[in-house]
């Protein structure tokens, strides 16, 4: 058994979130140990997107300035109907500056928060970070958690104060504690491509765009890439009964992308995957000693860029309250607030949201089809209303609104 020098926390899970998670906590003075099943952190293209509240968390880190050098700023971002191909509406964070000290939205890939977040951690001489670690049980009793591992050296044990599970929607953590993953997997799977092509040598677009379309709407926005070179995705629905290979095969991915955004030349294609969406939340964040975050809490359809943003606002919130239990400046009856702050704001800022985009870009009825429309366009146009949407698709009044609950 694993003694412990100081109050120790467990952190399963080495993306974005557990990453997060461990470095606040390490930097609030506690002992830290990162366990991970993968040999690396997984770099494949997912989420990244990251909104103002969330950059301000990551200043907080310290780890802001090279966030941001590696990604893309991305001040607006674009709603457009499809079929006649016309921009409806242009929001501009920038009407955010007087309430946020990132006016912006940085379209970084999230792995490399991931890695850039594990770098400051081995800096201290109390974070544990192992790789190919598999958690395979977790038991707990009124002074500790242990897991028991299965990594290069064998079976162990690890004995910590807390455990974090930040191991992804297929949560091993929330599985052994048999909590319900509540909610619903969308019918149809999403299709991520990514290209070399520059599509703003195509049409007016910014960094971040959705398409309106009854038929098959599109999500487009600009990445840096690992070379800083930028590439761009472009995510389509498949439809509900189309096979993986004819989705994946070359002539349907240039069909589609040539449908959506028509080009002379072939598209220089670099990455494809098909996954399913859903939209699910724990039925509850915590179990005694065991808390969970990220995917493993809550995940979601990835229209708006929301997902990733509440899970690391997860971590910071529990790597805060571990941090006043743990050093005695509060009893352990505040670690229930976790949940009572993370839960709904995921529900009322993430689920509602990212499923109100979705019906948004996909509505068929023409009638209600453009009054959407112009009720985006009426947000866009009217200064007071624009700042509200964006106060709460930045999640900052999220931030605001879960300060309050006690």
């Amino acid at each position: 058994m694993k003694e412990m020098k100081r109050p120790r926390i467990i952190v399963v899970g080495a993306g974005p979130v557990g990453v997060v998670a461990a470095l606040a906590c390490a930097q609030n003075n506690l002992a830290v140990t990162v366990l991970e099943a993968e040999s690396k952190v997984d770099d494949s293209p997912r989420a990244a997107t990251t909104h103002p509240a969330t950059l301000e968390m990551i200043d907080r880190l310290g780890l802001i300035q090279s966030f941001i050098e590696q990604g893309l700023v991305a001040r607006y971002f674009h709603f457009w109907d499809r079929p006649t191909r016309t921009r409806v509406a242009e929001f501009d964070h920038d009407l955010l500056r007087e309430q946020t000290k990132f006016p912006f939205v940085v379209q970084t890939e999230q792995h490399k928060l991931a890695n850039m977040g594990l770098g400051r951690l081995r800096e201290y001489a109390e974070a544990d970070i192992r790789f190919e670690t598999c958690v395979t049980s977790v038991r707990q009793d009124a002074t500790a958690v242990i897991a028991t591992i299965e990594g290069p050296n064998g079976i162990e044990e690890f004995r910590a104060d807390y455990l974090i599970g930040a191991d992804g929607g297929r949560s091993t953590i929330r599985k052994a504690l048999d909590i319900d993953f509540e909610g619903y997997t969308w019918p149809e799977r999403f299709l991520i491509f990514t290209v070399m092509d520059d599509f703003q040598q195509l049409l007016p677009c910014c960094y971040r765009n959705y398409f309106a379309d009854p038929q098959e709407w599109v999500n487009l926005f600009k990445i840096a890439g690992d070379d800083g070179k930028g590439r761009w995705r472009a995510c389509f629905p498949a439809q509900i009964d189309e096979p993986d290979d004819h989705a994946l095969s070359d002539e349907v991915i240039h069909g589609r992308l040539q449908s959506a955004f028509p080009k002379t030349a072939p598209y220089n294609l670099v990455h494809r995957n098909l996954y399913k969406t859903h939209q699910r939340v724990a039925a509850k964040f915590r179990v005694g000693r065991v808390f969970l975050a990220g995917d493993a809490a809550h995940v979601n359809n990835p229209i708006g860029g929301l997902g990733l943003n509440c899970g690391i606002h997860d971590a910071m919130e529990l790597a805060g309250t571990l941090d006043q239990v743990v050093h005695g400046l509060a009893d352990e009856s505040l670690l229930d607030r976790y949940e009572r702050r993370r839960r709904p704001m995921n529900i009322q800022f993430v689920q509602e949201a990212t499923i109100a985009n979705k019906r948004r870009l996909e509505e068929h009825d023409p009638k209600v089809r453009r009054a959407n429309l112009d009720e985006l366009r009426a947000r866009a146009e009217d200064p007071v209303r624009h700042k509200e949407f964006l106060m709460r698709s930045s999640l900052i009044e999220s931030v605001r609104k879960a300060a309050l609950i006690a």
